[in-house]
């Protein structure tokens, strides 16, 4: 290989690069393209960059801000008539920049920083105490009042408008039993950001399951699955997360693992690409993909037996970007909604375009992020449904803030919430 802007270590492949035929079907599905226009910010611009890397080109900053720009929201893939791999093209390529390129002092501390906390369950727990007493004392009302928040830097103040409400957290126990004869052993992943800003998600998801007839066991002291990692390239520390919970989920000795947040469910479901090289996890890593489920995947596999009372609601589901287009899961959550009684589901315009949320994009690139993201809650604002139903924790920070910030506040819901409340016959 020529020296440009990859190293040897698994670089973007020239034989998966030569199956895109520049056709342009993805570039109506690329949130960026869709933005900006722009060929290089399109998935066949992108990979044109790779192609033009491998045949002796620079790692140029303008290279890289191409891929920095990428979303990652594998929307090109469904769309591509010629099955191009782009999702592992992105990956392979962010990796080689994580390690090639020499980012300035400054994004390279705000990288750090994003990733010493959010990939860490114990140290975003350590936010919940303060987080609520900036909520509750009103302080966060009064820096909006003031415009105070508005001097901040743009990731800060992003950050403190996708701060959800913080609820009460109440710990799982480590196993729950099913209800009624036993139909599974599962295990679940109670994950990072979903334990620490969304408790009542993990709780919903294992009073569901049990009473669908799933034993569910919740290893203790799990570790971040290392989406997040995985996603920026940032390739050793994602493989360290993902030995540590395949270590975890063996020792548990379950059927299936439980995902309930699309992000983590499509990261785990790469972990054998992830580990290919690793002879003591290749084998391993095959095996816990195979037994990688969806919640929803799975509680269709089983098939209901728990009743479901009436919900008298309109809602809006919305596609999790790393749900229906990377793990192909659109039926499923849908199918189970559609079951609940007196519950009526409505379709979002442009349903496939990212809401700009895409792990830790809105974090690094707030402006096009907000842009996304504003975009999408217009779209669900225009279905007149009372609520937003959606099965990643980062796209309900993303949609409600959006709404907040138009003056439109929106009641958004994860799909096992609404399951849950069915099921226990509660309102919403």
């Amino acid at each position: 290989m020529s020296a440009g802007a990859f190293d040897a270590h698994h670089p973007p492949q020239p034989e998966l690069i030569k199956d895109c035929v520049h056709c342009g079907f993805c570039l109506p599905s690329c949130p960026t393209y869709v933005l900006w226009g722009e060929e290089m910010d399109s998935p066949r611009g992108r990979i044109h960059l790779m192609k033009s890397g491998l045949e002796g080109e620079p790692l140029s900053a303008s290279m890289v801000g191409h891929f920095d720009a990428c979303l990652g929201c594998m929307a090109c893939v469904p769309a591509c008539p010629s099955g191009v791999q782009y999702g592992t093209l992105i990956a392979e390529t962010r990796a080689q920049v994580h390690r090639r390129y020499p980012r300035s002092r400054r994004d390279r501390l705000l990288r750090e920083a994003i990733f010493w906390l959010f990939p860490y369950p114990k140290r975003l727990r350590a936010l919940r105490g303060p987080l609520a007493l900036y909520q509750r004392s009103g302080l966060d009302r009064l820096l909006r009042r003031t415009g105070l928040l508005d001097r901040l830097p743009p990731t800060l103040r992003v950050m403190e408008s996708l701060t959800p409400t913080v609820t009460r957290r109440h710990p799982l126990p480590e196993r729950v039993p099913a209800s009624g004869q036993r139909r599974a052993v599962v295990g679940m992943l109670t994950g990072c950001v979903q334990d620490a800003l969304f408790p009542e998600v993990n709780a919903a998801t294992a009073r569901v399951l049990a009473a669908e007839g799933c034993d569910v066991v919740i290893p203790p002291g799990q570790g971040c699955c290392g989406a997040l990692s995985q996603h920026m390239g940032r390739e050793e520390e994602a493989i360290s997360f993902a030995r540590a919970l395949i270590q975890r989920f063996e020792a548990a000795k379950v059927d299936h693992v439980v995902v309930n947040a699309a992000g983590c469910g499509s990261a785990m479901k790469e972990y054998a690409h992830l580990l290919r090289d690793d002879p003591d996890y290749a084998e391993r890593a095959q095996s816990f993909v195979e037994r990688t489920r969806d919640v929803s995947e799975l509680l269709v596999e089983l098939g209901p037996v728990a009743a479901r009372h009436p919900l008298d609601v309109t809602i809006a589901y919305h596609d999790a970007c790393h749900l229906g287009h990377a793990q192909g899961v659109r039926s499923q959550p849908r199918a189970l909604l559609r079951a609940i009684p007196g519950l009526r589901l409505t379709e979002i315009a442009e349903a496939d375009l990212c809401c700009g949320s895409a792990g830790v994009y809105n974090l690094l690139n707030p402006e096009p992020a907000t842009e996304l993201g504003d975009r999408k809650a217009r779209n669900v604002l225009a279905t007149g449904a009372s609520l937003l139903v959606t099965a990643n924790p980062g796209c309900l920070m993303q949609i409600a803030a959006s709404a907040r910030r138009m003056g439109k506040p929106l009641a958004l819901a994860h799909t096992v919430t609404v399951l849950d409340a069915s099921i226990r016959g509660v309102p919403l």
